[in-house]
């Protein structure tokens, strides 16, 4: 049933690029570590920048657990699931890296993601995922679910904040600095923003 592929192209990457929603899960090197599984959403936020590489957006929230797991061993899943028309399951396993503001490579990368204001969504960081491993499963259980549309909240929180009151806003969150397992997560004060 499961194929794998080596790469993302063709029918793959129209799949993957299609869907509203996808899943990003990581895990710290420790067996005692919290592993955490985060939906991503919101359209124009996910891009295949290559056949082996895709990025997405990483915005305010109230923890980063992701971007802690990321700096400390880059391992990282995304899944995508068919919720409409035939059934599918896409998994990209691989490693990542969370991209910051001010990283010289970050103006280049955002200009993958003309679809979006990211000037509503407190944008933290751009995480970039090399895949090693490409596979495609059933989805036999995935249930038929209707996209209506991205819901306009995140944005409409976080379009009133500047560079200055976003630090802030992350400073007073309990697991943005530091994940829930005590790593280091965001770098604070956030850096400011070039673009």
């Amino acid at each position: 049933m499961g194929k794998t592929y080596e790469r993302i192209d063709g029918r793959l990457r129209t799949f993957i690029e299609e869907q509203p929603l996808f899943f990003a899960a990581t895990a710290p090197l420790s067996g005692e570590g919290t592993v955490n599984l985060s939906p991503k959403g919101l359209r124009g936020s996910f891009a295949v920048l290559d056949e082996l590489t895709v990025a997405y957006l990483d915005f305010a929230g109230s923890n980063a657990e992701t971007i802690a797991h990321l700096r400390e061993n880059g391992r990282i899943t995304l899944m995508w699931c068919a919720f409409q028309g035939p059934p599918n399951i896409v998994r990209v396993h691989g490693r990542g890296e969370p991209v910051f503001r001010d990283d010289p490579r970050f103006k280049e990368l955002l200009a993958r993601f003309p679809g979006i204001d990211t000037s509503l969504h407190g944008l933290r960081a751009i995480i970039v995922v090399h895949a090693e491993l490409v596979r495609d499963t059933c989805g036999y259980a995935v249930p038929f679910m209707a996209y209506e549309q991205d819901r306009d909240l995140h944005g409409k929180r976080f379009a009133r904040e500047d560079d200055a009151s976003l630090s802030t806003y992350f400073e007073k969150k309990e697991h943005v600095a530091t994940s829930l397992d005590g790593l280091p997560g965001l770098p604070l004060p956030l850096p400011p923003s070039t673009v």
